[in-house]
Parts: C-alpha cells; structure tokens; sequence
C-alpha cells in the first residue's frame, strides 16, 4: 500500500505533468524537429527550470481545458454524468475557443449547443460520415478519468474511459487509444517510485489488458482490430534493442501525429523509455527526459508531451517536476488543487 501524502503527489504528479506537457509542447507543434529546433527546446527548458523567473509564460491549450473540464465534471457535487461533462466542454469551448481546438470537434460542440445536448454523443456518432473520429482528443483529456477510478475496477475505469470519450469521439480506435492512456496511468500510480521498476512487466500488463479490450472489436466492422497489440509490440522491439533506436526508427513505428493509435502508444515508450533501469537515471531526471524527447518527436507533441508527462507524473509523483518550470505553466496552482480535490474523491485507499 503506497503512502497517503505519496498517493496525493501522484494525483497532482499526473494532473501537472499533463499540463506541463501541453504548455512546454505547444510553441513546437507540428515543426520540422531538426538538430537546431532540439537545441533550442533543450535551451528553452533549461531556461525554464532556471533560477531566471522572466522566462515566457506558457498557455495551456485544448489539451488542458478539457483536461479540467473532465475533473471538474467528476468533482460537482450532483455526480458526474456524460450529460453534465459536455455541457461542461461546450461551455468552456464557447468560452474560449482559440485554445487550439480541431474544426472537427468545434463542429460537435456547435451541434450540441444548439440541440441543448438532448443527446451527448449523437453529433460525435455522425462525424467523418458516421465513422466517428480516430483522432486523441479523448485520451489526451483522461486522466481525471484514470485518477478517478484507481480504487475501481478495470471494468469499471474502461466504462468510464468509453463513457467520456463518446461525447467526442466515437470511432474503436480513438476509444480505445483513451482506453490505453488511461490504463498506462492507473499502472503507473500503483506502482512505488522507490522501488525497481521493470518496464517489461509494465508493457506485458497494458498488453494483456488491450488484447481483452480489442476482443470486443467488431473484424467486419473494425478494418484494424488488433491495432493497439500490434503497436505496443513494436514498442517492445523498440525497447528491447540494445542500440538506442533513432528518432527515425522510432517514428516509422510509432509515429506522432494526432490519430490516436499513432501517438498514445508513443507518448507510452516516450514514457518507458526514460524510466530508470533504462537509462540509469540516478539524478531523478527522468520526468525532464520524458518531456523533452516527446516534444523532439515533433509532429502532434504537445498532446504525445501532455500523455507522457501524465504517466510520468502519475508514477514519480509532483516532485519529480522542476517547480520553477511550473511557474511558467498557466493555472498550475489550479491544476494542482483539481489532483488534491479528486484525490478527496476517489478515496486513492489502495487495497
């Protein structure tokens, strides 16, 4: 059983390191990350961890406010309803929609509001010609969702994952990679930082978990049922190899754009690549590593960055992240108060 005061570092770890993410990967999405681009992102973070406080502010975007939004909607005190949580994103959305959000769900929260959301995830049924969207604007704003049920079942959390993404996002695979992120962050949390971490066991249990999930894929429906295993298998290649793979290497695998399928399973090995039996990591580095490859990837990196660092977050706990970097996140101290209050919630009484 991992420690109270341990158990609250992690619920604001996760929620923080997900802010950190968005916020430090924003200015660099979709660049061409050349060696030049990867020297000034290390410059930037340095900066931003340094004892000069007159460093930029960094806003939050999309990622973030549905990211809040979610833990709010799971902190009101009538309960947490899918009815409740898209009024919730449709108000912040309307409330200030230049945070970066795709055409396609300002499409959904503009049909929403104007059904007064009768039905929470009909106008997400109907988009890309009643495809639904693959994309990872569902797992990019779960952690609330993973933090909430760390005392629940598996069943019970994947209800939930499934429940929350359909607002926006109907389609298996951009269910399914919200499934895998959340997944990832309830592993991470139960496990104590102090201990030896194994990534392998870590991977085999996320892939026991996704091949029982894709069981349930329709093969007549689903043109890619078992597209998760096969990602995190490449993953474990990409692990395995005593070279250090090339950032090539690494993208031809796993990619980085905004299909969920291509980016969760990368903020995933963003993640497990930098825990420390990998790379010996004794100066507790390990969360600044993360952060700064996943945004080196380049392509969707703030989203793949706030994924990472949400694992990261939820397995060091908030005092693996550089505090004077925080300063420079907006709503930090916010953020961090929404981890104490569903840490409250969820009870976090691990049996």
């Amino acid at each position: 059983m991992l420690e109270k005061s341990l158990m609250l570092s992690k619920f604001r770890g996760s929620l923080l390191g997900a802010l950190v993410g968005d916020c430090c990967g924003a200015p660099f999405e979709g660049q061409l990350m050349d060696s030049g681009v990867k020297l000034i992102l290390k410059k930037n973070l340095d900066k931003l961890e340094g004892p000069d406080f007159s460093a930029p502010y960094k806003k939050y975007t999309d990622d973030t406010a549905m990211t809040i939004q979610t833990a709010k909607t799971f902190l009101d005190p009538a309960g947490y309803s899918q009815k409740l949580l898209a009024k919730n994103y449709v108000v912040e959305f309307f409330k200030e929609p230049n945070r970066g959000y795709g055409e396609a769900v300002g499409e959904v929260f503009e049909k929403l509001r104007q059904t007064k959301i009768a039905d929470p995830t009909c106008p997400a049924i109907a988009q890309f010609n009643g495809s639904g969207s693959f994309g990872n604007g569902a797992a990019m704003r779960v952690s609330p969702v993973a933090l909430y049920c760390v005392n629940k079942s598996i069943d019970e959390l994947v209800r939930l994952v499934k429940e929350t993404s359909q607002v926006t996002h109907t389609n298996v695979l951009g269910v399914n990679g919200a499934i895998l992120q959340a997944l990832a962050i309830r592993q991470s949390f139960l496990l104590n930082p102090n201990e030896p971490f194994c990534w392998k066991t870590f991977l085999a249990q996320l892939q026991q978990h996704m091949v029982e999930i894709e069981k349930e894929n329709d093969p007549d429906l689903d043109a890619n049922p078992n597209a998760y295993e096969k990602q995190l298998q490449n993953m474990e290649k990409l692990l395995d190899n005593t070279v250090e793979p090339s950032d090539e290497n690494v993208l031809n695998l796993m990619g980085h754009s905004v299909a969920a399928l291509y980016s969760v399973p990368t903020a995933v090995y963003c993640f497990l690549r930098h825990t420390q039996d990998l790379l010996k990591d004794t100066d507790r580095k390990s969360f600044r590593n993360t952060l700064e490859y996943a945004i080196s990837l380049g392509g969707d990196c703030d989203t793949i960055g706030s994924m990472a660092c949400a694992i990261s977050g939820a397995y060091y706990g908030e005092s693996i992240i550089s505090s004077a970097l925080l300063k420079h996140c907006e709503s930090a101290e916010n953020v961090a108060f929404l981890g104490e209050q569903l840490f409250k919630v969820a009870g976090a009484e691990i049996m």
